[in-house]
């Protein structure tokens, strides 16, 4: 790959980014099918602790306490409970510089991901990657196993130069990020940080700077059962259902009508949708009870309990005006993941080089010999809220393209993890200061 002129320890690292190396690492991580809740989520923690320690990396590999962590009044939340989760950290020396001094930079990437769903739908197995031309297919390439690659490869690329940091850094590989942040929440807890934090996310070669949040919810319609051939002397929790279903469509035009910069390129910036129903138990009975699960896009900067109180409101509306729900109300429970939103605040410097966010940006330029990318907000929550509440500055750039993430046939373009790669040497080297 071309590059712009770079200094001399720069292209030294760089000459040790291996495209086979990068393929062959991410082909073996989407053969574990590390779904949110599974043992192979725990397993791959696992595999990767001892890729680390073979990098000489002191590595923080933990079981977490999963009592403790759930208990806590600011626990994000989770939708596939575990009996088993793994924390996974790794740095030059974990123990160095101590809370006054964190490491100048974290490079993050969630193990997990989200079932394949139809397996009908797919070309080939989910589990079994296969190599197409300049493509990698299996379930995680996108979200976010290239990502995690990417993170790997840059720090093993300086490492090999032989390259010396002024300043640490450290990897954080999480668990449970598809389902509320367990394991970036753990990670935190347990005192790990850094001064900036980049998180390898597919983000299509933009930056991403903030990410609306998520909240799941559930509400439950009551009816009355009765037999189908006398519905009239029942009422349909389906049929009641309807006008709230249509006053949610409302309330998300509502929250959409105006939104923050960083978010005006998607036709909806903060979705409100319905994921899954539940109704009846006999198609020839009146349904007495139906369940719907959703999920509510929080804006940038809102307050999750604004957020949630104006969906309750919107129901108790509903409620008030119908003639059976009136008299039995909706509930509207709130469970799963709660996704805050979460911005990046860069009010700390990045080594030489300035900003994290200057710093990422230059660096892909440097490797393509092209434009600096954009910025841009997404719509999905993600660990970058996490961090954010924390304290520390974090942005996502990593391979893919998110629209192929959770569907059939997902996959990643090679060249795109190799840019990614090569940018996030130039950024380790930057930030923490490099020689010899």
């Amino acid at each position: 790959m071309a590059h712009r002129d770079l200094a001399d320890l720069e292209l030294r690292a760089l000459a040790f980014v291996d495209e086979r190396e990068l393929v062959r690492d991410l082909v073996d991580l989407v053969a574990v099918p590390s779904i949110s809740g599974s043992a192979a989520e725990a397993d791959i923690q696992h595999r990767l602790a001892k890729q680390l320690r073979r990098l000489d990396l002191d590595v923080d590999l933990w079981p977490i306490d999963l009592d403790r962590v759930t208990a806590d009044p600011d626990f994000p939340g989770w939708e596939v409970e575990r009996s088993e989760s793994w924390g996974l950290v790794a740095g030059p020396d974990l123990t160095a510089g101590g809370p006054e001094m964190p490491p100048a930079l974290v490079l993050q990437g969630h193990v997990d991901v989200v079932p394949p769903g139809d397996l009908s739908r797919w070309s080939g197995e989910p589990f079994l990657p296969r190599v197409t031309g300049d493509r990698v297919h299996g379930r995680g390439t996108v979200d976010m196993k290239a990502g995690v690659v990417a993170s790997l490869a840059a720090v093993r690329a300086v490492r090999a130069a032989g390259i010396q940091l002024e300043r640490d850094y450290a990897l954080h590989l999480v668990v449970g990020e598809e389902d509320g942040g367990l394991g970036a929440f753990a990670t935190l807890r347990r005192g790990h940080r850094g001064e900036v934090c980049v998180i390898a996310e597919p983000t299509s070669g933009t930056v991403t700077t903030a990410n609306a949040g998520a909240l799941t919810f559930e509400i439950s319609v009551p009816g009355s059962a009765t037999h189908g051939s006398t519905r009239y002397a029942g009422v349909s929790a389906f049929e009641a259902f309807l006008p709230v279903n249509a006053a949610l469509a409302g309330l998300e035009a509502r929250r959409n009508a105006a939104v923050d910069p960083l978010m005006r390129e998607y036709p909806v910036a903060y979705p409100l949708s319905i994921g899954r129903v539940r109704c009846g138990d006999w198609a020839s009975s009146v349904p007495d009870l139906l369940v719907a699960e959703g999920r509510l896009g929080v804006a940038l900067d809102e307050d999750p309990d604004d957020a949630r109180a104006e969906l309750e409101h919107v129901v108790a509306d509903v409620a008030a005006a119908h003639p059976w729900l009136r008299d039995h109300p909706p509930t509207v429970t709130w469970s799963g993941g709660q996704f805050a939103s979460g911005r990046y605040n860069d009010d700390r410097y990045a080594g030489d080089h300035g900003r994290l966010l200057e710093t990422v940006r230059s660096a892909h330029a440097d490797v393509t010999v092209g434009p600096p990318p954009r910025e841009r907000g997404a719509p999905y929550g993600s660990d970058l809220r996490l961090y954010a509440q924390a304290g520390i500055p974090t942005l996502h750039y990593g391979p893919g393209d998110v629209r192929l993430a959770h569907g059939p046939d997902e996959s990643v373009a090679v060249s795109e993890l190799v840019t990614v790669t090569e940018a996030l040497v130039l950024t380790l080297l930057r930030t923490c200061g490099a020689h010899v």
